[in-house]
């Protein structure tokens, strides 16, 4: 059983940064694919960014790209989401889930909350 923590949320204004951090415990943290999603009230929830096991290869939804960058370090079982140029719009829960292969999500966090005021 892998447990997933985030931190690094908080308020922030339109243009700033914030970095987010999921730290894995319980499993081979390598052997996951690791994804960042958020959800917003009333919406569904949303994928944001997904690295692979070794870190080699990203993915981004359109929304974030260019913006947003993930990357993870297996020695400390974490992975990284930096958050830049934020928009109101980014606003939401911000979830990481850890899956065996793309597209499955075996395991997920409570959430870090990001709120970007304008």
């Amino acid at each position: 059983q892998v447990q997933l923590v985030e931190s690094g949320g908080g308020v922030v204004q339109t243009g700033g940064s914030l970095r987010l951090s999921c730290v894995a415990s319980g499993g081979v943290f390598s052997r996951y694919q690791m994804n960042w999603f958020r959800q917003s009230p009333g919406k569904e929830r949303q994928f944001v960014a997904r690295i692979n096991w070794t870190g080699s290869m990203t993915y981004y939804a359109d929304s974030v790209k260019g913006r947003f960058t993930i990357s993870r370090d297996n020695a400390k079982n974490t992975v990284i989401l930096q958050m830049d140029s934020l928009k109101p719009e980014d606003t939401a829960v911000y979830l990481c889930a850890a899956g065996e292969d793309p597209g499955y999500y075996d395991y997920w966090g409570q959430g870090t909350q990001v709120t970007v005021s304008s």
